[in-house]
């Protein structure tokens, strides 16, 4: 009989072909959806988190266990409404201008959307007009940027300096990472976070939206 620690179980050990057996085996059942997502694939991904912040869990094992829970996703999805998914806030991501890195970028998407985020993927080469661009039609909490190498690291300053000339600046929280990115860096850009990994990069958007949420709860 699979139950929701099964499904939580099959995400961190990565078995794709077995998560379907368990997620579909819950959903014959008649278990709330939105509960196979919470309660198993997501807690799932939750255990994973600290385990690949402690270096007990690798970059190829996080993206397994991922790829597994999105294959559960995809069973799961097409049962309830857009507005049911539960959502944390919306974050777009993109490696800057110049720059065609992606493996970091696209384990903070996993983690990100893992742990309740909608993300929208820019993919890389990502000029100074589309992030804002994309400001402006998604209307994201968060923007993150990526740079792994140190000749593309100014394109994450003249991003910013973008988004404040075209007056979007004030609307989203900055969060910038990668190989060469360093806290001082992010102050000196006027960043509102930096994060050395992905599991870091999960917590410090946690903690950016709990003041955004709380910001608009004293404004309202």
């Amino acid at each position: 009989m699979a139950t929701l620690e099964n499904v939580s179980q099959c995400v961190l050990d990565g078995d794709l072909d077995e998560i379907k057996v368990l997620v579909q085996a819950l959903i014959d059942e008649g278990m709330d959806p939105i509960k196979i997502i919470n309660e198993g694939l997501i807690a799932g991904m939750n255990i994973v988190a600290p385990l690949f912040k402690s270096g007990e869990m690798f970059v190829p094992e996080v993206m397994e266990s991922a790829d597994t829970m999105n294959e559960g996703m995809k069973l799961v999805k097409p049962l309830i409404m857009d507005a049911d998914m539960p959502s944390k806030g919306k974050i777009i991501i993109g490696t800057v201008n110049g720059d065609l890195h992606d493996i970091g970028k696209n384990l903070l998407i996993m983690m990100m959307e893992s742990n309740g985020y909608v993300v929208v993927d820019l993919g890389v080469d990502v000029k100074e007009e589309d992030f804002v661009a994309a400001v402006k039609k998604h209307q994201p909490e968060i923007v993150g940027m990526s740079s792994l190498l140190t000749t593309t690291m100014m394109k994450i300053d003249s991003t910013i300096k973008q988004l404040i000339k075209e007056g979007v600046r004030d609307q989203v929280k900055v969060i910038i990472g990668g190989a060469p990115v360093t806290q001082e860096f992010a102050d000196d850009i006027g960043a509102d976070g930096y994060s050395e990994d992905a599991s870091t990069a999960v917590d410090l958007c946690d903690r950016m939206m709990y003041e955004i949420c709380g910001q608009q709860a004293i404004s309202a």
